[in-house]
């Protein structure tokens, strides 16, 4: 599990997303962030979390907030995750896992009695001037957006 806490400053961090744009932290200086990490894309519990965030994305920008989403997954596998439902964010292919151990949330997990590593979602608020405002570990994923902006 991540190490980071609230009032750290965030990773500087850099990315590519699904259309091979190049996204970092200084990329969002003046806006609050929110940078979500999910296990892999277009599974049940990293969809309802990402419609949840896409229903309530205008709440989002009305409140100066960015949203970058997270993942292993290839740009390719991100692409099709966008495109089938329709999100307004953009989404890292972090297949090296530079972004994800940046932020520290690479890590063993177990899944039906099995250990295997893998990202453990975790959500980064981040303010304007790059502290995390909040990391949220219990990520409720039908209702994410609500969990952010309280």
């Amino acid at each position: 599990m991540t190490t980071l806490q609230k009032g750290d400053k965030s990773p500087e961090f850099s990315g590519v997303d699904q259309d091979g744009n190049k996204h970092a932290l200084a990329d969002y200086k003046g806006k609050k962030l929110v940078v979500f990490f999910y296990p892999k894309a277009d599974t049940p519990g990293c969809t309802a979390e990402a419609c949840d965030l896409r229903d309530n994305y205008e709440r989002f920008q009305a409140n100066n907030y960015a949203l970058l989403g997270v993942s292993a997954d290839s740009a390719k596998a991100q692409t099709k995750f966008r495109n089938k439902f329709s999100f307004p964010f953009p989404l890292l292919a972090d297949e090296d896992k530079s972004v994800i151990n940046a932020f520290g949330v690479w890590g063993p997990k177990k899944f039906m009695g099995r250990i295997f590593d893998g990202i453990h979602r975790t959500t980064f608020v981040i303010n304007e001037e790059g502290i995390i405002d909040e990391v949220i570990s219990d990520v409720k994923t039908k209702e994410h957006a609500s969990q952010i902006l309280k």
